[in-house]
């Protein structure tokens, strides 16, 4: 039972904070780049940031540089996306995602909304 349960989401000030998670179950996560990302309305998603499975690489969106923070927690099993000066045009659905390090598995998670108004 493969699962990746976002959280954190909300309503925000514009230069407010929002820390996401995404907690992982059902796979053998370390195995698994690990990634948040985001639909706004009348848009296609795109991606935001990735962790990668061992090395614990990240890259962001040149949209979020700067900005955003991804992290993943072996331990427990979750990957996190701080998210700092938010600005309206962050508003959208944050979703997770897992893709296998050595094949081409994917898994979503059922997204969280992050709205960015004053």
């Amino acid at each position: 039972q493969v699962q990746l349960v976002e959280s954190g989401g909300g309503l925000v000030q514009p230069g407010g904070s929002l820390r996401l998670s995404c907690a992982a179950s059902g796979f053998t996560f370390s195995m698994y780049d690990m990634s948040w990302y985001r639909q706004a309305p009348g848009k296609e998603r795109e991606l935001v940031a990735t962790v990668t499975g061992v090395a614990g690489n990240t890259n962001y969106a040149d949209s979020v540089k700067g900005r955003f923070t991804i992290s993943r927690d072996h331990a427990k099993k979750t990957v996190y996306l701080q998210m700092n000066s938010l600005k309206p045009e962050d508003t959208a659905v944050y979703y997770c995602n897992a893709k296998g390090r050595w094949s081409s598995t994917i898994y979503w998670g059922q997204g969280t909304q992050v709205t960015v108004s004053s």
